[in-house]
């Protein structure tokens, strides 16, 4: 079956790599984004779809606008490609390309169909405290992921997974479900299904949302950190503060984190009566757990700092960063800290 891969970013690497391995196909080309200036010095960086393609052998074409590049076109058209795989390319296709495949268009996205149609799906189930999520391979139509649906594979939200922990176990599950799909399709054992009714939607995640705002619940905020890892910020003492990870504790919560979490909960009602006793508006520092960290009262529930990044410093756990400051139970975060 010959192919054209569409992927960006590190999310579709183990998709292409699956579709390279499979002596079933042949990835024709790859068109991935434009180089971007990344770091210090500003240098072109490849993106990670583009890496393993030029290490495979494969020819690579990046055009900006790959609807409106008339080089692009006549490429993808001289292919006379069974099928276009596109996962994670960050560009919408033409009604022109998704017709010139004779399998049409396939992709592999980041949710559970029609939920989450957009470009940050898992960041946005994360920050709605979702507890199951997946991938649906569909075939694509002109429309924002709204294409009839061909297979599906789902994973559990643990209560301490990120954005960066989810998407490598959702990248896999979009290895896994490609080859099948296609071998579906071309065979005519597998039948698009139309989505259901009820989708809901997954903008980009805007600068805004990533500052903390401490009156919100333990467990909301606990989801924006982990949903907006490494970018979600408070500040301390004046100075800028990204959280990396964090815990939300309580009665609610004991079931769902790890059994490293026991002792704490063996020790809650002790714990939660020393805490209460501190004074202080949401974002106080109410205490600091011995081997974990900063716990901070919110608008409901307590939070544990588990890890964090001190403006120009590298990431710390959080003891360590209790200890380094010399933190005290009553200093508080926040943008008026």
């Amino acid at each position: 079956m010959r192919l054209v891969f569409f992927g960006t970013p590190t999310f579709a690497v183990p998709s292409l790599q699956r579709l390279i391995n499979e002596p079933d196909f042949e990835v024709l080309a790859v068109v991935t984004q434009p180089d971007r200036r990344r770091g210090r010095g500003s240098d072109l960086i490849p993106s990670p779809v583009k890496q393993l393609a030029l290490a495979a052998g494969i020819p690579v074409w990046q055009p900006d606008r790959v609807k409106k590049d008339p080089e692009t076109l006549d490429r993808l058209r001289a292919t006379q490609a069974d099928a276009f795989v596109v996962v994670a390319y960050g560009q919408l296709l033409s009604a022109e390309m998704l017709a010139m495949p004779r399998l049409g268009c396939i992709n592999g996205h980041g949710s559970i169909l029609p939920a989450y149609r957009g470009a940050a799906p898992i960041q946005r189930c994360l920050q709605a405290g979702d507890r199951l999520t997946g991938i649906v391979t569909m075939l694509m139509d002109e429309g924002m992921d709204t294409g009839p649906m061909l297979l599906r594979g789902d994973t559990p939200i643990n209560l301490l997974d990120n954005a960066q922990s989810l998407a490598e176990r959702l990248a896999a599950i979009a290895a896994d479900l490609l080859p099948p799909t296609l071998h579906g399709l071309a065979d005519g054992s597998l039948q698009p299904q139309a989505q259901p009714a009820g989708a809901t939607h997954a903008p980009p995640i805007k600068k805004e949302e990533w500052a903390i705002d401490w009156s919100h619940s333990a467990l909301a905020i606990h989801n924006q950190v982990r949903a907006m890892i490494p970018n979600g910020h408070s500040q301390l003492r004046g100075n800028g503060l990204k959280l990396l990870e964090t815990a939300p504790l309580g009665a609610a919560f004991w079931s769902q984190l790890p059994e490293s979490f026991g002792s704490l909960a063996a020790q809650w009602e002790n714990l939660q009566a020393q805490w209460q006793a501190i004074a202080g508006p949401p974002g106080t520092i109410v205490g600091i757990l011995k081997g974990w960290g900063p716990v901070v009262r919110t608008g409901q529930d307590y939070l544990l700092l588990r890890q964090l990044v001190p403006a120009g410093k590298r990431p710390q756990a959080g003891w360590d960063f209790a200890n380094g400051l010399h933190l005290q139970p009553g200093e508080c975060l926040g943008p008026d800290a």
